[in-house]
């Protein structure tokens, strides 16, 4: 390409919009599916994308992480490799229902027959609504509005990452809701529950009243609250006294099964193997020891309830306890008493609370236990931890329901020490983050929850066979044919049936449940790599190289997604996993959306470029929080600077023609190549080692370097066409320039292109990465060479005097072995200074100006 191409002022305006049509026309960064073939799996690149979810908006912390991802991705296309970079949206799921509720002003009612020609009754201003204002509408009219809100996010999230530069071949782009995605995560369902790994178990669970849904506990989160300890008695069955508890949650004492103290409690060891009355329900319960009871807790003794907490389910499952759940899942109280109530009296005061929220219920039984006498104190309103649904707004419930789960190691040890073992095996970037995901790994209670409650979803391929009263047959599941995969067990019939047998004795029954959305997530990996679909691709690709992600979760899609990979192939599903830090505020505060403190990242890229907030991020250390202030980004500024010089830089150094069969020979050209080389060396080891943020600083501190000093040392003889050095100036810039370039195109994604076009054919991101030239040269020389200008610099400023003023006569003091490096490179310093008589005095110490005398005008 011919320097006419330059534009008269380089800037970055209107670059992102260029280069992105450019690369998408040409093909830049699509997988080569042939050319990967040729090179086997170790000349492939694979990455592990997160899909993000298509819920809303993206904030600054997705610029922040995916550009990580990039970065290293483009380092190993330029080292040659085949690189698999697809892009995948996270559809499914609560988050997405919840917005379609608030965009829609709707909710899905599963009686309700399809309506062809619905029209919702809002478009994206419903979130003040009730939710018993919502419009109620069949699951199908509700699930086309989930695909139809979906769709429109991702394309306005497509444009964004476009817009960062990410070099993703969009034509590998899955959606965790689309027919191949429903097949796969069926399929490895099917086979999990054929090796018995999954299962099915009407147990306590954690419920979301909101969300109407279980909730996993790899996506609960603590949050304070306010309580207070209600201290309540209950009556020795003998006559002789009572026992005083203290509880938050009096509304539940018509659960109650038991009363437990720690075993090493000398106030309740009498008591233990004795039976207490409790308080308005008159039903008998034992007292009992564990060790999970705290005897500073409170009196020191609790009550059992089912449930109140999960503490109240290890009882119960550990004690061997009944279960007498009170709590539907609505978050009412059920309108039957459970069968230990038996007098008048106990049905009477449970009719009072049947039927009513946890909070009035909690108010009733106040005013029963105090009107009853058996109220003995209320404490002062204190604050604690209480279980939350990451996405919900009021505190889950425990309600007994049958759930689908899958086995992840929280009781099967060898699974456990497996799963430990295969996280040793892979390289975190950073190293301690692996500490996190093994204590998350030996800290489960129990197995995987995988299905919900819910509408927008993968279904769960199974039916349920009827008895001749029309009833589930314990024990006895359905599962869907392979071969009809995927399927819809609400609307398809099962093998050997019609769909006039649903619902009738004899037929079967649909399963109405999905997966949660973490079942269909944790198998990434499958869904881009052609798992169960197209085996040469997916022995092209996995495992896979790498797996870029949040720290936060680690235990939720990092390891998922390995428990998948473990069941299926006794394999880590990636080499590598690099690990991202948080975005924090001015204030550190983390940055997240219940805590109104995001920035969306359009404005910031608009403002400053994409060069400028890709420079930021890759300023930043895998796993280090990184601040950012909208109002003042520092850093982004510093890369916007940064990316502009680049084109500057590059223009200025394209206007210096190269001879044919120039070589380089000047000292100070050789110097600054060999510098150059050691920068090559060390930026390529630390993209290696996932460090670009050590690769960016080597890079960039040279850059700064070569357009602050050599730039300005050569130019001169640059210039000039009758210097013999000419020659060796030009060549020399111009094979920094190309390989700068290259060093910083995995951050500077479009000034580097812009730049290279310029001069060069074809892209810079399909470029070689460079490698050190091996030009003989002594780096001590520039270092020499630099610091002299620096002074020269300095000695004009403090004399009062322009850098354009000429100078009689200057004296350079320096120890003998930077003199001499300084020889080497005194043409260019006079030249330079605008110096007429140079003198070099050696042995001296640090370098200084020992004297320096400015022209007058007669010289």
């Amino acid at each position: 390409m011919s320097n006419a191409q330059i534009p008269d002022k380089p800037a970055l305006e209107g670059l992102e919009q260029k280069w992105d049509a450019a690369w998408s026309a040409a093909g830049t960064y699509l997988f080569d599916r042939d050319a990967a073939t040729a090179k086997g799996r170790a000349g492939v690149f694979s990455v592990d994308t997160p899909p993000p979810t298509a819920s809303g908006s993206l904030h600054i912390g997705h610029v922040f992480s995916y550009t990580h991802t990039d970065v290293k991705a483009r380092f190993e296309r330029m080292r040659g490799k085949s690189v698999f970079y697809p892009m995948g949206w996270d559809d499914n799921g609560l988050p997405t229902e919840r917005r379609v509720q608030n965009f829609y002003g709707v909710r899905c009612d599963t009686s309700l027959p399809y309506d062809p020609d619905f029209t919702p009754p809002f478009h994206g201003d419903a979130k003040s609504l009730k939710p018993a204002d919502q419009v109620p509408i069949s699951r199908r009219n509700f699930i086309e509005l989930c695909e139809e809100l979906t769709l429109e996010d991702e394309k306005a999230f497509e444009a964004v990452f476009r817009q960062l530069g990410l070099s993703v071949d969009w034509t590998q782009t899955y959606r965790t809701i689309s027919d191949e995605t429903i097949r796969t995560s069926q399929l490895a369902f099917l086979r999990n529950l054929e090796r018995g790994e999954a299962y099915q178990s009407m147990a306590p669970t954690l419920w979301d009243i909101d969300f109407r849904s279980a909730i996993a506990q790899a996506e609960l989160e603590d949050r304070e609250q306010q309580a207070s300890y209600h201290r309540i008695a209950f009556h020795k069955t003998d006559g002789s006294g009572d026992i005083h508890i203290e509880t938050t949650r009096p509304e539940l004492l018509a659960a109650c099964v038991a009363l437990v103290a720690n075993p090493d409690d000398e106030r309740y060891q009498p008591y233990f193997g004795t039976t207490v009355r409790t308080p308005i329900f008159d039903v008998e319960v034992p007292v009992l020891a564990h060790h999970l009871a705290q005897q500073d807790k409170g009196s020191g003794i609790a009550m059992i309830c089912t449930f109140g907490d999960v503490t109240d389910i290890i009882w119960w499952r550990e004690l061997d306890l009944p279960n007498r759940t009170i709590l539907g899942q609505d978050g009412r109280i059920l309108p039957d008493p459970p069968e230990a109530l038996t007098t008048d009296a106990a049905k009477g005061a449970y009719a009072e609370i049947a039927g009513l929220t946890v909070f009035s219920a909690k108010k009733k039984m106040v005013e029963l236990l105090d009107a009853s006498g058996e109220l003995l104190e209320v404490s002062k309103p204190f604050s604690h931890p209480v279980k939350f649904y990451e996405k919900g707004d009021r505190a889950l419930e425990i309600v007994s329901t049958r759930q689908w789960y899958l086995r992840n190691g929280a009781r099967d040890e060898a699974l456990r020490d497996q799963l430990i073992e295969l996280g040793r095996g892979m390289d975190w970037h950073p190293d301690f983050m692996r500490v996190r995901y093994e204590n998350w790994t030996n800290g489960l209670t129990g197995d995987w929850l995988i299905s919900r409650q819910r509408f927008f979803g993968v279904p769960i391929p199974v039916w349920y066979p009827l008895n001749e009263n029309g009833e589930r047959i314990d024990g006895e599941v359905i599962t869907a044919d392979l071969a009809a995969l995927p399927v819809d067990p609400t609307t398809d019939a099962p093998a050997g049936y019609t769909e006039d047998q649903r619902g009738v004795p004899g037929g079967f029954e649909g399963e109405k449940d999905i997966f949660d959305t973490w079942a269909t997530s944790s198998l990434t990996p499958q869904l881009a790599g052609g798992w169960q679909r197209d085996e040469e691709l997916w022995n092209l690709v996995a495992p896979f190289d790498l797996r870029p992600q949040g720290q936060d979760i680690i235990r939720t899609w990092l390891f998922s997604t390995m428990v998948r990979s473990a069941l299926e192939d006794g394999r880590a599903p990636w080499t590598d996993a690099a690990i991202s830090g948080f975005i924090v505020d001015p204030d550190r505060k983390k940055m997240s959306k219940s805590k109104g403190n995001v920035v969306t990242p359009a404005d910031i890229l608009e403002a400053h470029g994409t060069d400028a907030v890709r420079y930021w991020s890759a300023s930043s250390r895998l796993g280090a929080d990184a601040a950012f202030d909208p109002q003042n980004p520092t850093q982004v500024k510093i890369g916007r600077r940064l990316a502009i010089k680049v084109l500057n830089a590059a223009k200025f150094v394209l206007s210096f023609p190269v001879p044919e069969g120039a070589h380089v020979t000047h000292a100070l050209d050789a110097a600054m190549l060999a510098t150059l080389d050691q920068v090559v060396r060390d930026a390529t080891k630390a993209f290696e080692a996932y460090d670009h943020a050590r690769a960016l600083e080597v890079t960039e501190a040279f850059f700064w370097t070569f357009c602050d000093d050599y730039l300005e040392l050569v130019k001169e003889r640059a210039y000039n066409q009758t210097d013999a050095g000419q020659a060796s100036a030009a060549l020399a810039l111009r094979l920094a320039l190309s390989t700068l370039l290259r060093l910083l195109a995995p951050v500077l994604a479009f000034a580097t292109e812009e730049a290279w076009s310029w001069f060069e054919e074809g892209s810079i991101h399909t470029a070689a990465w460079p490698e050190p030239l091996e030009i003989a040269g002594d780096p001590a020389v520039l270092a020499a060479a630099s610091a002299a200008l620096i002074g020269i610099r300095r000695a004009k400023t403090e004399a009062k005097a322009s850098q354009k003023t000429p100078v009689a006569r200057l004296v350079l003091r320096a120890d003998d072995a930077t003199i001499a490096a300084l020889r080497s490179a005194e043409g260019d310093l006079k030249a330079v200074g605008r110096i007429a008589e140079l003198e070099l005095i050696g042995g001296g110490d640090a370098l200084a100006v020992d004297a320096v005398e400015l022209a007058t005008e007669e010289v």
